[in-house]
């Protein structure tokens, strides 16, 4: 292996995607995509006229590039992701009511996502099971073994 090279490349992209809105980025960029494919359904299904125009094919690309700069710059992820919204809210007119539905639905939960992530939160402590201690009051008689026998 060369002397500059990662040993584990998936293990650095791991650590690379849980430092920044990875989730959050990829549904946007998804809703969008989403919304361009249904661009060219056939006319029986288009529902709303305007899918022709130049809006329709603007905002499911603003859809997508703001997925994709919320992902590769998350310090600027609150402005993306309002823009995001803003981007999601208006392919319901623009675009096969958000390519049918399911493509505005994706940009709007992943355009909150982001705008909920935190950065500066520790991670949690997985714990399946906790231990918890008997509680005792310190009388005798409560122990296990006095209890058995009285």
């Amino acid at each position: 292996m060369a002397p500059g090279r990662p040993r584990h490349p998936w293990r650095t992209f791991r650590r690379w995607r849980h430092h920044r809105p990875f989730g959050a980025g990829v549904t946007l960029a998804l809703g969008g995509a989403e919304i361009l494919l249904t661009q060219r359904a056939s006319i029986t299904v288009i529902l709303t006229a305007g899918a022709d125009s130049l809006v329709g094919y603007v905002l499911p690309a603003l859809m997508i590039i703001c997925g994709l700069l919320i992902v590769l710059n998350p310090r600027q992820r609150l402005f993306y992701s309002v823009v995001g919204v803003l981007a999601s809210l208006g392919s319901w007119v623009t675009s096969n009511l958000g390519g049918f539905v399911v493509g505005m639905l994706l940009g709007l939960i992943g355009s909150s996502l982001a705008f909920g992530w935190l950065p500066d939160r520790p991670p949690r402590q997985r714990r399946l099971f906790r231990r918890r201690k008997p509680a005792t009051t310190g009388d005798p008689a409560e122990t296990p073994t006095a209890a058995g026998t009285a």
